[in-house]
This record gives structure tokens, sequence and C-alpha cells, in this order.
């Protein structure tokens, strides 16, 4: 395996694999990258790891997150012998050595569309590049859905190459900044402190509600706890638009049919980009399957959830016109 270089601060680590599938070979790599993900659970510090399928029209590049707590950790798997093997199995699967960029500290590449960039800086222009990066980043942010842009350093012994991560809004407005003439002067700029570099596209791969990306199932809760998270926060939606939006449906005499397409659109929006995303984080103890692991945390959970179930039930009793 070919290896980029970053580094960044102490404590998270996170490893980007970006690995060429032979064509007609995705189920036995999606097979493959299921076993991978069982048996990185075991390693100390593992945290998460999300599969990013190619991109339509962008050949048949997968790109897969490793998170773990801190990059001694990080190191553990990657020098693993359980990796080594691993990967002496899959090695017929690709076309080419999979290559890795190793990321310190920062934010965890997920939930946004990201382009990861490995750079090989000249001996000598490490000041010169870091200098261009920080213009790089001012004119990143006057584009539309521009969301942050982090540096990583080298970190010795691991990797040698620096590595930025920057995060749009939209896989749009991603293409809209890689593409741009403001960037293509920028790189001409660029090459006179760097001999090459390389771009990994991270798109947001997660459809539903459920977004711990643990891959292929890994990190999907059970469907009864999928459930009750789920009314959760639906109920306090329906009931929110009910007493606010529903009463101006009602108001303007719209018809019933009409008024409960919108409703539902409304729902399903506060849904997928607030509330869910709300309720992952603050039950990601009881939620993800790598946390739940005893019977306490199972009950626990589920109660918390009922409870919040039973205490809204009554404040919406209360805040109800009878």
């Amino acid at each position: 395996m070919s290896t980029r270089a970053n580094g960044g601060a102490a404590g998270t680590a996170t490893v980007v694999t970006s690995q060429k599938v032979r064509a007609g070979r995705d189920d036995e790599y999606k097979r493959w990258q299921e076993k991978t993900n069982r048996v990185v659970r075991d390693f100390e510090g593992f945290q998460g790891t999300e599969l990013y399928p190619p991109a339509s029209g962008e050949g048949n590049e997968w790109v897969v997150v490793f998170r773990f707590s801190g990059v001694e950790q990080l190191t553990a798997w990657l020098g693993s012998n359980a990796r080594r093997q691993l990967l002496d199995e899959a090695r017929p699967l690709f076309e080419e050595s999979p290559s890795q960029e190793v990321l310190t500290g920062g934010t965890p590449v997920e939930d946004v569309h990201t382009a990861v960039i490995s750079h090989d800086v000249l001996p000598g222009r490490e000041k010169d590049f870091i200098r261009w990066q920080d213009r790089t980043i001012k004119a990143q942010e006057k584009f539309a859905g521009f969301m942050g842009s982090e540096l990583f350093r080298p970190i010795h012994g691991v990797q040698d190459h620096f590595v930025v991560a920057f995060r749009f809004d939209t896989r749009e407005h991603l293409d809209g900044w890689l593409d741009s003439e403001v960037r293509e002067r920028l790189l001409a700029e660029g090459t006179n402190y760097f001999r090459s570099y390389e771009v990994r596209k991270i798109g947001s791969a997660f459809g539903g509600w459920f977004r711990f990306g643990e891959g292929a199932g890994a990190g999907i809760p059970p469907n009864w706890k999928q459930a009750m998270s789920v009314v959760l926060a639906l109920y306090p939606t329906v009931m929110i638009l009910n007493l606010t939006v529903g009463q101006w449906f009602n108001d303007m005499g719209m018809a019933g049919h009409i008024a409960l397409f919108i409703g539902n659109v409304l729902s399903v929006s506060i849904l997928t980009w607030v509330l869910m995303p709300l309720v992952n984080r603050a039950f990601a103890f009881w939620l993800l399957p790598s946390r739940a692991r005893t019977v306490r945390t199972h009950v626990v959970g589920a109660v918390v959830v009922a409870l919040c179930c039973v205490v809204m039930v009554l404040l919406f009793g209360l805040a109800t016109p009878r």
C-alpha cells in the first residue's frame, strides 16, 4: 500500500484509504470490507468507519474512512498483522495498491462533501506552501457552500506529505470550487512549492436518518431502536407543525390534501436536517452498535427515550387547546 502524508494536532486520528476495485468485483470487495470492519472494531481506540462508493462517472475508486481516538491507536491498526493479512487477501480485487492519507486532530470527514488533497511539498518550500495554502483558503471562503478547511502537517515516521481537507455543503458546490478558474490559477502558482498532488473526494454517503457510517450495515441500529428514535423526533415535529403551520393552513382555507402534503414535506425536512442528527448525537451511546455492547446500555437508553416521549406527551397535552 502506498502511503500519503499529513499530520496535525494530537487527539483523534483518521485514515482515508482509496482503492480502485477491478471491474465486476464490487460485491466481493464489499464482502471483504465488511470483514475488515468487523476486525477493526476489536482494536483499541477504534471509533468508526465510513464506506464511500465511487461517484457516478468517476471510475471505480472506493474510499474508506477509519477513525481512531489517537495516532498511536491508528498506527497500531495500520501496522497490525490482522490488517496485513486482510490486504493480502484482497490484493486480487484491486487494480493497484491502495493509497491512504492519515489525518490527526481536526473534524471527522463525514456528513458533508469533502476533498482530501495530499501534496508532495518540495524540500525547503514548506513555509511557502503554507502561505500559499492560506491564500487558497481565503479564495475558498468566497465560494458558495464552503464549510471549512484544515491543513494536516506530516507525521514523523508515518507519512511525509502535507494534506488539506476542505468541506462544502453539496457536491455541486465542491465541484464548483475544484473546477474554478480561481483554483486553476492558484494551482499554477502552487507548482512552485510542491511536485504533485492527489485529490480524493468524499461524498455524503448516508442517505438515511441514522448516520453512523460503520460500513455496510455494521453501524445501523436495530429496527426497534430506529423506531423509538424516529418517534422521539417525529412526535414533537408533528405537534409543533399542527399548532403553528397547521392553524395557518386552516385560516387560509387550504385544501386538506395540499395542507397534508406541505406538512409532510416540512416534517421530513425537519427530521432529516435538524432533529435526527441531534437525536443521533445525543443517543449515540445507545444507537451505535460498537458502543452499546451491554444489556445495561440497551435498557438505560430505551428507558431514557421512553421517558422523553412521556414528558413530551404531557407537555403538549397541556399546551394543546381543548
